[in-house]
This record gives structure tokens, sequence and C-alpha cells, in this order.
């Protein structure tokens, strides 16, 4: 199109203010709250309003700045997104492993995080790695109970295969901060790990891509952390290391190449990019501080991990929705390295098939949606860049005021960090059960014919954790829907549910639907009861069915109509659990004398009350 043409184009749709927008918006409100029914007030305590413009962007806390530049909220690259596709393997055999790796480094994968708990001497690490090429292919050790003697073992073999050092990509999980973290106490003692730590760093000269420490952010995420909490907290256990380290004589050159943050990604996509691009501006001022003599050392590494915290043992193939959010969001953000986790690991190990699909989510976005085509591709969304600020501006502050009373450690050892968390977990745990957070497939829209209890597999734990514990957002409800599966299978009855439906067609349908959705959650039998032609026909057709709990659906009006049969229905069967789905206020003195028990509703909160219904139905 000719610039003219063009010109013309856009004339014919008018400026419009701010001021106008809001004047609009004010309008169609109708006199109701602004923020309450536009802003998103989000757990971190953010206030993110419905639209943002061009001049949210003048007051950012960094520049207008390209990829590449310092502070790097737009990232490290400049030319195209690459990223590692990466998958860990739980094998502990060193030959299976090996034959493992060979299998999906030919499927696909770029890097492999290995079990290093066996892995103990140099021929060990030639039987692990025979065949793969870790110039290529880069290596990532995990698990190992002594970091010291694996890395120079990995290290001869390297150079006694003819690889060059330089060229060498992975990582060690060394990570004593974050064993006290989880633990309340150093492996050893702080001492010894700085100085571990100081050997590691001298037996890795010329190693300059391989990274000798982890700082485990996704700790905090899979505890329940939310995103503030996150940022900060890892920043304070990252200074930690260049504190101590530098302390005893190692350059913050040298330490900042060989860092790399593992952050764990969530579902809400949008403040996840927000969340990876704010890490890297921040980081980079905390290294400054040290003042490095190069730009590098400025440069955040980021293996981001798919979440734990939010997955889920029943309807698991929602996991891959939910993988594949995560993974979107950590390749529009820029990380070095991706690994999903299969979605069947919430309960039991992965096998071939969740495996390989886990592999391909990466490889659709690298291959076919051409995710490694343009860095940063979220940089200039007003929405976007003031969304990273505030989350930038909030974890600096907490950050510093941490810092302020002593720093990682100290936080650690007053419990500050798992209090904090602790406290965001009770904001959690109360909008899933209230389902103001949804999770599909278990405190809503649940499949209620799917069966679990016989699938779970044992898993490893961390049951001995003293101070950070991970868990997940649904373990509460999907252990209420266990109970029931493992009541049946010791020969009891499944509790039924029966639906009442009655009068209004709109208003009995939705109330059929919220119902059936609401006792799922519960794995309860569900039937919803054809419409009758007259109450007493209802009442009938209820008890025909033997029902443990009867939900009457209809309008709060109508339900006025029913109190007759409601005392019909408590008479026939004085066992039963009546419930109204609804809150009709206007008549709940005379629903409850008629033999109503219970009420539930959009403000119900779903899990408290369904536990008390497997109590009165005798389910633990």
């Amino acid at each position: 199109m000719k610039p003219e043409k063009q010109k013309r184009l856009f004339e014919e749709f008018p400026t419009l203010s701010t001021e106008e927008w809001e004047n609009k918006i004010l309008e169609d409100l109708k006199g109701a709250d602004y923020d309450k029914k536009l802003v998103w007030s989000t757990v971190e305590g953010l206030k993110i309003r419905p639209y943002y413009r061009s001049e949210d962007l003048e007051d950012l806390g960094y520049p207008n700045i390209l990829p590449g530049q310092y502070p790097f909220a737009r990232g490290n690259k400049v030319k195209q997104n690459h990223w590692a596709i990466r998958q860990d393997l739980d094998e502990t055999n060193l030959t299976h492993a090996n034959k493992k790796a060979l299998d999906v480094i030919e499927k696909g994968a770029e890097a492999i995080g290995f079990n290093a708990s066996n892995l103990l001497h140099r021929d060990d690490v030639r039987t692990l790695l025979q065949g793969i090429d870790i110039q290529k292919i880069s290596t990532h050790f995990l698990h190992s109970s002594n970091y010291k003697p694996l890395v120079r073992e990995y290290f001869t073999y390297a150079r006694s295969s003819g690889f060059n050092p330089a060229q060498v990509e992975g990582s060690i999980n060394f990570d004593p901060l974050g064993f006290f973290l989880l633990y309340g106490k150093f492996y050893g003692s702080s001492d010894e790990n700085y100085r571990d730590a100081l050997e590691i760093f001298y037996s890795a000269a010329g190693f300059d891509k391989f990274q000798l420490i982890t700082i485990n952010g996704q700790h905090y995420h899979n505890a329940g952390a939310h995103i503030v909490e996150e940022l900060a907290f890892s920043l304070l256990q990252g200074n930690e290391y260049l504190a101590g380290l530098t302390s005893r004589g190692l350059d913050i050159d040298t330490i900042a190449q060989h860092i790399q943050f593992t952050v764990a990604v969530g579902s809400n996509f949008f403040l996840e990019i927000a969340k990876l691009r704010a890490i890297k501006m921040l980081w980079a001022r905390v290294v400054e501080q040290y003042k490095p003599r190069g730009e590098e050392a400025l440069k955040i590494r980021i293996h981001a991990t798919s979440s734990n915290w939010n997955k889920s043992i029943y309807d698991p193939y929602v996991n891959v929705l939910r993988t594949t959010t995560e993974a979107m969001a950590a390749a529009i953000a820029g990380v070095d390295s991706i690994t999903v986790a299969p979605f069947d690991v919430t309960y039991k190990k992965a096998d071939d098939f969740s495996s390989r699909i886990a592999r391909n989510q990466q490889i659709i976005l690298r291959h076919e949606s051409y995710f490694d085509k343009v860095v940063d591709p979220a940089g200039g969304s007003y929405y976007i860049e003031q969304i990273t600020d505030q989350i930038a501006r909030a974890a600096w502050k907490m950050f510093v005021e941490l810092e302020e009373q002593g720093g990682f450690v100290p936080a650690v050892e007053k419990g500050i960090i798992k209090s904090e968390i602790e406290k965001t977990c009770q904001k959690h745990d109360l909008d899933i059960a209230m389902r103001r957070q949804i999770f599909v497939g278990v405190n809503q829209y649940p499949n209620t014919q799917e069966k679990m209890l016989e699938k779970l597999q044992p898993t490893a734990g961390l049951s001995d954790l003293a101070q950070l514990k991970p868990y997940r957002g649904v373990q509460a409800f999907e252990a209420l829907r266990l109970s029931v599966e493992s009541h049946e299978q010791k020969g009891n009855k499944m509790p039924l549910v029966y639906l009442f439906t009655w009068g209004n067609l709109a208003m009995r349908k939705a109330r059929a639907t919220f119902s059936t959705n609401f006792f799922g959650c519960a794995g309860y039998n569900i039937i919803e009861g054809a419409a009758a032609a007259n109450l007493s026909e209802g009442i009938d057709k209820a008890l025909a069915s033997n029902p443990d709990i009867i939900v009457l659906c209809s309008s709060d009006e109508e339900y006025a109509d029913m109190v007759a049969a409601i005392k019909e229905l408590r008479k026939r069967n004085p066992d039963v659990q009546l419930v109204i789905a609804g809150n009709p206020q206007e008549i709940l003195q005379e629903l409850n004398q008629a033999g109503v028990q219970h009420y539930i509703h959009l403000r119900t909160n779903t899990l408290e009350s369904l536990q008390k219904f497997n109590d009165l139905l005798g389910i633990v």
C-alpha cells in the first residue's frame, strides 16, 4: 500500500484520548464500581487495568531498549529466539539411561537431564554418555549426593575424549542453599559447601558454558509462592551465592558466568511471560552491584520447567493443555532451555507415550509454530511491558527489604520465607475451594465416570522436608474424591445424588448443571430426573432411585411452591440429605422448617461442603 493511501485509511479512524475511553466505560458501567468490575487484583497484590495505552510506557522502570541491551528485560538474544529442548530422565541404571538418552536425542531432544544418583566413577560417566556428542547435546546432572567428584570425573572424561571444553554445555544441580531451604540445615556445613563450590569452580577451568550452581527457583513456585515471592526469594538466594563466593576470592565475572536459574512456569500466561522478563532485568541489577568487568556477567541463564503446583491426577490430559501454555510462555519470554514434564507424572512414572507428548510440545512450538523466529515478541505490548514493570518493582522491593534484614540465610532460619509462602497458600487454597480459581476436571467440569485410585503408583516423596514443602493446589479435592473411590472399593454403595428439577426451564437446567459440577467434584453418582408432570410424580421418581442426596433445582421464586413437596420427601425418607441449589434468602426459614438441610450456590465453599457430605455419608 502506498504511503498516501495508508494515511487516508488511518484518517478514517479518529484518535480518542484516554479520558474519552474512560468516560465511555463509566457510561457503560451504569454506576457499577470500576475497580471491582474491571481491575484485576492478583494474589501478588498487583492491580491490572482492563487496557493500556502507549502513554503507560512513559514511566517504566527500565528504558526503551532493544533485545540484548541492558538491563535485559527483553533478553540476551539479538537474533533468533533459540532455546534447548530438554528432556529429563529418571532412569538410575546408567546403561538404560544411556539407551534412553540416545533414543530421545534421535527424536528431537537437544539437552538431557540425567539422574546422577548412581554416577560415581569415571567409567560410570563413560557408560552414561557413550555415543553422545556433548558439544552438541547439553548434559545436565540431577540428584547427586556429591557433585564435587562428579564434575571432576565429567570434565576429565570430556578432555580425554577429545571434546573442546569451551564448547561443552550443561549444568549440575549443585544448590546447597536450596538444600538448606528445603531441610532447614546445610549438607555438612555452610563453610564445607562453599569449599566444595570453590573446588568445583577451579576444576571447571575452560568450561565456560557449563553451569556450576543452579538456583532452584522452582522450589518456591511448587510450594505455592506467588510470582513476586518467587522472584524476590530467588534473587535473595542468588545474591547469597555471589556474596559468599566473592568473599572467598572468586571474581564476580567467573561466578555469574556459571550460575543458572531454574524457574517453574505456571499457566497464568501473560504474568508468567512478564515474570521471566522481570527476573532478567532484576538479576542484571543484582550482579551490577559487584562491579563486573564485562556486561556478559549481567546476563541471566534461565532453564524453565513446567509447573508441578497446578497439575492434577484427575482428568490428566488437561495437564497437556497446561504444560503447552507454560512452554509457550517460556519460549516467548526467551529462556535458554525448557523441560516439559509428562502429563501423567502426578500419579505414575512417565511412559514412552507421555514422554513423547511432552517432548513434541516443544518441537511443535519450534518447528511448526516458529516460536524461535522472533526475539521477545511480547516487547512493545503495552500490557506485557506494564506488568513486567509492576512485577519487577514489587519483587525488587521485597528483595531489598529481606536483604536489609540479613539476607537469605536469616530469612530461612527465622521462617520468613516459609511463613510468607504459607500465607499465599492459604489464599490459593480458599480460591480453589470456592472455585474462584478453576482447575478443569477437578474443582469444575469433572468427569464423573473417571476412576483414578487403581492407577496411582507409589512416587518418591520428600516427606522429611523441614522447611519448604512442595504441594499441588488441588490435592485436597483429589484426596476427597479418592476417599469416595476407596469407599466404593471396600464394598460400600457409591453415594447417589438425585437432581429434582422443577419449574422454569432455564433455571432448573442451569441449577442442575451447577449441581452436577458441584457433586461431580466428589465423584458421586448423579441422576438428573426428567421433568415431572406434577410435584407428586416428581417425589415418586426421586425416592424410587433410592438417593442419598436429593437436590432441588428450580428458581428461587418457585422454591416457595415446593415447600409441601419438601415436607413429603422428608416424611417418606427421613435419612435423605435435602439440598437446595440456590440461595433463596427470603424463604430460608420456611425451607429449613420443611426439612432442607443444605444450600449450594456460587458462594459455597465447595471443598468444605463436600467434606461435610462425605462425613454425613460415612466416607473416610
